[in-house]
């Protein structure tokens, strides 16, 4: 069997965690490779599963991004996760379908495109301050924090990118600083581990590249099922997710479930890989 280990161009190798996949699939008789998204040489009926792991600049890519998937799909070539699994998760939205589920998510205004943004209309009294981001982004990619006094300069920065993008408009949780944000992984929607992420003092962007620390943490098992709750929104199988959130007074607000290209953590959790591949063995079988 021979698998491709989707990747980016900013990644030709997979990152160092990722890599160590190829070395685990061989042991059971899997040819893995690393195969970046958008490389126009590759024929992808030759492989037998499509691995969605390091394709971290589709959102910087969109309108490509999302004619690919179109294509595989159109291919009938195996992914994991499901294209319609993926392409619904790009595009941030999906949280207001998950709200209406019953999920807690941060307090989010849905802005459609728009020739006429005015967020002084739009953001509740009471927010003293905000975050605005498209909904096809990742990685803090085009996304801003701002307070009450600077709704105009975010207006008008923002203005042509509503013309373009919808939008996400938030209530900035100064939990964020201290609590941090806490990711639940899971693999065939099984629970497999968590891992707590705090900004640098000063900061609200978790991620390491801006210096976040990241932490191996064991959540009540109560928590455990609000994140299982959220995993279970979904009828397809899922080789992973990963559900961020805060946790404020033993509840937990989503802000996001990662079904495309998060990291897994790998390094912090002794066993996570192994389950990983036997998610994938099962899954592909």
């Amino acid at each position: 069997m021979k698998i491709a280990l989707l990747t980016c161009e900013k990644l030709p190798d997979l990152n160092p965690e990722d890599q160590k996949l190829i070395p685990a699939l061989a042991k059971y008789n899997i040819q893995a490779v690393a195969a970046i998204w958008d490389d126009a040489s590759i024929n992808w009926s030759q492989f037998d599963c499509l691995v969605f792991r390091n394709t971290w600049d589709y959102f910087e890519k969109e309108q490509a991004f999302t004619l690919w998937l179109d294509h595989i799909k159109k291919l009938g070539v195996k992914t994991l996760n499901h294209i319609d699994t993926v392409k619904n998760n790009i595009h941030k939205f999906y949280l207001k379908e998950l709200e209406q589920k019953g999920i807690p998510i941060i307090k989010t205004l849905f802005i459609d495109k728009t020739q006429q943004l005015d967020l002084n209309k739009l953001i509740p009294n009471h927010w003293n301050k905000a975050v605005i981001k498209p909904a096809f982004s990742a990685g803090s990619y085009l996304t801003e924090v701002f307070d009450r006094t600077q709704i105009q300069a975010i207006n008008n920065q923002y203005e042509s990118i509503a013309a373009d993008k919808e939008l996400l408009l938030q209530e900035f949780m100064p939990e964020i600083q201290t609590l941090g944000e806490t990711s639940f992984i899971f693999f065939d929607k099984k629970f497999s581990h968590a891992v707590n992420k705090k900004p640098v003092s000063g900061d609200f962007r978790v991620q390491s590249l801006y210096g976040g620390k990241y932490t191996l943490v064991e959540p009540s098992a109560e928590l455990i099922q609000k994140a299982q709750k959220v995993v279970n929104t979904f009828q397809e199988d899922l080789l992973y997710a990963r559900v961020d959130g805060i946790v404020i007074e033993d509840e937990l607000y989503l802000m996001e479930i990662e079904c495309i290209e998060p990291d897994l953590y790998f390094n912090l959790s002794a066993n996570s890989l192994d389950q990983f591949v036997a998610a994938l063995i099962k899954l592909i079988a």
